[in-house]
């Protein structure tokens, strides 16, 4: 089939890599390139740099709905698009130029985290499951009827960015099969049960602040959920620290939340509002990220130390 690839980050490349496989892939549409790093130089996305690199026609353009875009779009006349992670809403003038419709890869079981963040969301809420669905895509955000969907077990120690790779993997097998089903005319759509949704917001920097009255489970969740970005953090001697890794500990305590309850090579036991949590990886301002037998060396701690909220 003719494809017009819409994607941007890191994990739309292995769908994009597949697509161009298997079929005509005809141009990738991404976001613009944004600024990156101090020195604010302009650094194209991942998915970009692939197809600049492998001859493909790419289009990052800044307004989509001024007719321009769809004109281009229809001057290349594409059977289907497929769509990973692009980030920008498409209004249904763009969505009726392929004769074969928008093909959507979400990271997650929908109706289940419709929204920008579901692989944060669901290691913030502990899901032990989670996985992709290849969707119609129409105007409203996620809620396109589902063709098919495959389901991807939560490793206890995933984080955003292993399971990124996973889903990322996993989805563009799956795209692959819908794009077939798309061909040979035999995709059966099913309506997805709008009473069973729910939805999450985009995950940003400051949600890795570590709040130390929630529980040991939830700061657990949320060490995974944002690795490798923006590393969860906290106060520590009035510096910022960050926390790479870190699971629930069966330490016992009444110390109030913060508090250092034992310091040793094996783990910083941190009290919190509800159980200890034992701090396996940490990261001091301006040192790479060590094991604690490391950091203690440099920086031995006893207990009764706090850590705090930013």
């Amino acid at each position: 089939m003719r494809i017009v690839f819409f994607g941007t980050p890191e994990i739309a490349l292995p769908s994009l890599q597949a697509v161009a496989a298997a079929h005509e892939l005809v141009a990738l549409v991404c976001r613009p390139d944004r600024p990156k790093g101090r020195s604010k130089k302009l650094v194209p996305p991942p998915t970009k740099q692939w197809a600049l690199d492998n001859g493909i026609e790419v289009n990052q353009p800044e307004k989509l709905n001024d007719g321009a875009f769809e004109a281009w779009l229809s001057e290349r006349a594409p059977e289907c698009c497929a769509l990973v992670a692009y980030g920008r809403i498409l209004k249904q003038a763009i969505l009726d130029v392929p004769s074969g419709g928008f093909l959507n890869v979400h990271t997650s079981l929908l109706p289940r985290h419709r929204g920008p963040s579901p692989i944060q969301t669901a290691l913030l809420e502990g899901d032990t499951e989670t996985g992709v669905t290849v969707m119609g895509l129409n105007a409203e955000m996620d809620g396109g009827d589902i063709l098919l969907q495959e389901t991807v077990p939560i490793a206890e120690y995933d984080t955003t960015g292993s399971l990124s790779e996973k889903l990322g993997e996993v989805g563009a097998s799956a795209l692959l099969r819908g794009i077939e089903q798309l061909e040979n005319g035999d995709a059966r759509f099913t309506p997805q049960d709008d009473s069973a949704a729910t939805y999450c917001k985009l995950f940003k920097k400051e949600d890795g602040r570590i709040a130390w009255a929630t529980s040991a489970e939830q700061i657990s969740n949320l060490v995974r959920a944002a690795h490798p970005w923006p590393v969860a953090h906290c106060r520590l001697y009035d510096q910022t620290v960050r926390i790479h890794v870190a699971t629930v500990s069966e330490d016992p305590t009444e110390a109030p939340p913060g508090t250092v309850v034992r310091a040793d090579a094996a783990g910083i036991v941190v009290a919190t509002g509800r159980g200890t949590l034992s701090i396996v990886t940490i990261q001091a301002p301006g040192k790479r990220p060590m094991p604690v037998a490391d950091y203690l060396r440099g920086n031995p701690m006893t207990a009764g130390q706090t850590f705090e909220d930013l």
